[in-house]
């Protein structure tokens, strides 16, 4: 038994270990693989706190946005609204949704202040808490919106982030915020728009960039992720990382599990805005049992 001195070392210290000890979650992106199971068998795994519903892949400029769920729905033949009950399952369950815009593929970008704005209204009206007669996904509120900028310039974005804010807020409501940033740091795409706005969460990915990702050993990655994770204190910093090793999931950065419980882990979950780990993609994901191999660490 021990002594009260050292009953009294003891509660002296239990502070320190636990800013030692931040608990995580699992985000993972949905929507690009038809095989990957329907978004409410995804929810119901238990393994995710964020999915993104990927991607708005035309928007901006005057165009008509594109919603692309590859095998998944046809938007233009209504044939997506049956996500409403999807999307309302997984929100039971306390598990955040969000419409991701952009990708790597697509035809995107805002071309004025007056632009941001005219997106953020559509956005609310379609996706949102607003209304309108043609909504993609049904009548189901997302509780945000993710930014995946991976091409074209990076003006606006941060005004299109403080529209929906404020759509939000006239409303009563809370829109969620998140970013996927490259990891070398800052991200061209999406810098300012960091800079300019607190989003809620910011899912670093550290993959297809060897100068940063797990390809340049563990240091690659903690050097980068100090830089993100102090540069943005007021946001939850994940660590974003491919969910296979497949050729076709990301051409680099792919973490073993065993690394990253054992190395990785322990190397960045010290930081105070430590939020966990992005998984691409949920498919690739089924097929490994990634999240499920390192749910415990993160967790």
């Amino acid at each position: 038994m021990a002594s009260p001195s050292h009953l009294l070392l003891i509660v002296f210290l239990l502070p320190a270990l636990a800013a030692f000890s931040n608990a995580g979650n699992i985000a993972v992106y949905w929507g690009q693989n038809g095989s990957e199971g329907s978004l409410a068998d995804t929810c119901n795994t238990g393994l995710y706190s964020y999915v993104m519903i990927s991607f708005l892949t035309t928007f901006g400029n005057g165009q008509t946005p594109v919603l692309n769920l590859a095998g998944h729905c046809e938007p233009l033949s209504g044939t997506c609204t049956d996500l409403t009950a999807h999307i309302r399952q997984c929100q039971s369950q306390g598990i955040k949704v969000l419409l991701s815009l952009g990708g790597d593929i697509g035809n995107y970008s805002l071309s004025s202040n007056d632009d941001a704005t005219s997106v953020a209204r559509y956005l609310w009206d379609n996706y949102l808490g607003g209304s309108s007669s043609s909504r993609p996904l049904g009548d189901a509120a997302l509780d945000g919106i993710d930014f995946d900028i991976e091409h074209g310039s990076p003006d606006h974005y941060g005004e299109l982030a403080q529209s929906l804010v404020d759509l939000g807020n006239q409303a009563g409501t809370k829109v969620y915020l998140s970013a996927a940033p490259q990891c070398p740091f800052p991200d061209q795409h999406l810098g300012p728009a960091l800079q300019a706005v607190t989003f809620d969460y910011v899912w670093v990915q550290f993959y297809n960039n060897r100068d940063c990702d797990y390809s340049s050993m563990v240091s690659g990655v903690a050097g980068a992720w100090k830089m993100w994770a102090s540069s943005l204190q007021s946001s939850a910093v994940f660590l974003g990382v491919p969910a296979s090793a497949a050729k076709d999931d990301a051409g680099s950065g792919y973490i073993p599990p065993d690394d990253l419980t054992s190395q990785v882990l322990p190397a960045i979950e010290q930081a105070s805005n430590y939020g966990g780990i992005m998984l691409w993609n949920r498919y690739f994901d089924r097929i490994s049992g990634y999240s499920v191999a390192v749910r415990n660490s993160v967790i």
